[in-house]
């Protein structure tokens, strides 16, 4: 799962409209996001179809002019305010949200036209840079706190012993999704590990806390509302700051994707360009409209950045594999003859044993072994799977098939 984060009133809900086509409240003013909203996005990836030659759409999954759209899940939650960690504002709850986050995008308004608590600004004079570091300020001293509420049962029931330490370290994070291979990565990165965990200070704590986040929940930053943008060297100053940040106009990509829905226009997210249908009957405001999005976006910008921020999340910081899952490794089908049914996002490193588990717990403890749709060779439980490998896993129950 994917976490939309940021202070109030920078595009965080429109970003999450426009990857999801949900329906939610959007304004500006702060806290218009109270609950949480969870929705479905979209992975892009050129589809396996067009190495084949494949001329039939797949049937059971979305493939548009041979761009597979893999599902993926998002969570948007309430506004990050100066001192949350403290119960300030939605406060915990908002940090709450998030436990079950794999990686965290975080909306900012590159604009400049929202202070830190999310009010309008009309001088576009402040610093976006400054909400990055508060609100992973914030995240990070929220973990801090989870870490620190157990910390002196946890070092002197395991005191001595470094796996029993990850152990019971591992047990308290795993409500939110992280386990012991990443602590241990992060004792590595802080350069901690050289040292007793009975023995750190509160500031060794934290520095852990701030190695654990970024190595369990690195983020993205998604620089928004660049159709507002005036001053371009913000840009470069967040390129030179953040490993991971990419430009954003959510508002236009989510009019984009509403004229499409509507059929006034042909348009494939994460397109540098569209189409306005011949039978469309557009007035002259919803023209007006589209030649802004036109012009101050997809030409300067070559893109909305929406896609591309989605795609990023798996493909760049997940390091996920498409894998097709297939019954007729003949015809690259499943038994009623769709083909290329089902697409999988999986980390690197995925066996086709652990293939068998994601598509079914029974499947995965009758697992045989695998099959290389493309070249019907036998795999083996360890064989790990590639991009754009179609594979047909063979069980007892299916043994015969």
């Amino acid at each position: 799962m994917v976490g939309i984060i940021g202070k109030p009133n920078t595009g965080k809900s429109t970003f999450f409209n426009a990857s999801t086509m949900n329906d939610v409240p959007t304004g500006n003013y702060p806290f218009t996001t109270i609950e949480p909203n969870i929705g479905i996005a979209y992975v892009r990836v050129n589809c396996v179809c067009k190495e084949l030659q494949i001329k039939d759409n797949p049937k059971n999954s979305l493939c548009i002019d041979g761009n597979r759209m893999i599902p993926v899940k998002l969570i948007d939650v309430a506004g990050l305010v100066p001192r949350a960690s403290e119960g300030r504002g939605l406060g915990n709850k908002f940090l709450d949200d998030l436990r079950q986050a794999d990686v965290l995008i975080q909306v900012i308004d590159v604009s400049g036209k929202t202070d830190e608590e999310g009010r309008i600004i009309e001088s576009g004079e402040h610093d976006p840079i400054n909400d990055v570091n508060f609100v992973q300020e914030e995240f990070d001293k929220w973990m801090a706190n989870i870490i620190k509420k157990d910390w002196d049962k946890i070092v002197r029931t395991s005191e001595g012993d470094n796996n029993k330490f990850l152990e019971l370290l591992g047990q308290k994070m795993s409500g939110l999704s992280i386990n012991k291979i990443q602590i241990n990565q992060a004792l590595e990165r802080s350069k901690l590990k050289i040292k007793k965990p009975i023995n750190w200070k509160h500031e060794d704590i934290e520095t852990f806390t701030l190695f654990l986040r970024t190595t369990s929940k690195p983020s993205i930053i998604a620089g928004n509302k660049i159709d507002l943008l005036k001053n371009k060297n913000i840009i470069n100053k967040c390129q030179e700051n953040f490993d991971h940040f990419i430009v954003v106009a959510a508002e236009a990509e989510l009019l984009l994707k509403k004229a499409s829905e509507n059929k006034m226009i042909s348009y494939i997210q994460g397109d540098n360009t569209f189409q306005i249908n011949v039978d469309a009957k557009l007035d002259i405001k919803q023209k007006a409209a589209l030649d802004l999005v036109k012009n101050k976006v997809l030409n300067k910008w070559n893109s909305t950045g929406v896609q591309n921020v989605i795609n990023y999340a798996f493909i760049k910081i997940l390091k996920c594999v498409v894998v097709y899952t297939v019954e007729n490794e003949n015809q690259f089908s499943d038994k009623n003859g769709n083909v290329l049914p089902d697409a999988y996002l999986v980390r690197e490193g995925t066996t086709s044993k652990d293939l068998a588990y994601l598509i079914h717990t029974d499947i995965g403890k009758s697992f045989l072994h695998a099959i290389d749709a493309k070249n019907s060779k036998q795999l083996s439980s360890d064989y790990i799977l590639k991009n754009n490998d179609i594979i047909k896993i063979v069980a007892v129950k299916n043994k015969s098939k």
